[in-house]
């Protein structure tokens, strides 16, 4: 029997360091890394100025990375999807994408506070000013509100990380 790839994918709260731990896990993991901030920005150059933007276009990507990742992973490679799996709704998105070809997943919860994710947000700022109308703490408190913890009962291998203060 072919041995699958394994899908890791990440949640947290904007500011956890979803990007930042993609990155370091593909290196890890030798692992094909695809980042949705890198493809929304390639397809929609300046599409994208209002969270409503961002979900009309992420949408658009989805059917098209799907088959993509399980063709990586079909031929043993394992993906790390740098795209946000921050309610139930892309959770099973996630998991009906690696359990349709049979593949393994893993989710990484990077479970930070409020405010330890505005505190990265605003150091994210400073490094990358292009950012800044977007990492704002309006925007943060905005997406927040769509944010949900994953739970066992989703059926999900969840690997938890938290940064104690």
């Amino acid at each position: 029997m072919e041995k699958l790839g394994t899908l890791y994918f990440l949640c947290g709260k904007m500011g956890a360091g979803k990007s930042t731990k993609s990155k370091q896990l593909a290196m890890d993991k030798h692992a094909v890394l695809l980042s949705e901030d890198e493809w929304l920005s390639s397809l929609y150059p300046n599409q994208i100025a209002s969270f409503e933007d961002y979900i009309k276009f992420s949408a658009q990507l989805k059917p098209l990375v799907k088959k993509h990742v399980q063709n990586i992973l079909s031929v043993g490679t394992d993906v790390v999807m740098d795209f946000p799996a921050n309610t139930q709704k892309l959770r099973n998105w996630f998991l009906d994408l690696a359990s349709e070809v049979n593949a393994s997943h893993q989710l990484i919860f990077l479970n930070l506070s409020n405010e330890q994710c505005l505190r990265q947000i605003a150091q994210r700022r400073n490094e990358q000013p292009e950012r800044e109308s977007f990492d704002t703490e309006a925007v943060f408190i905005h997406v927040t509100k769509f944010f949900e913890a994953p739970e066992a009962s989703e059926g999900l291998n969840i690997l938890e990380f938290s940064i104690n203060e």
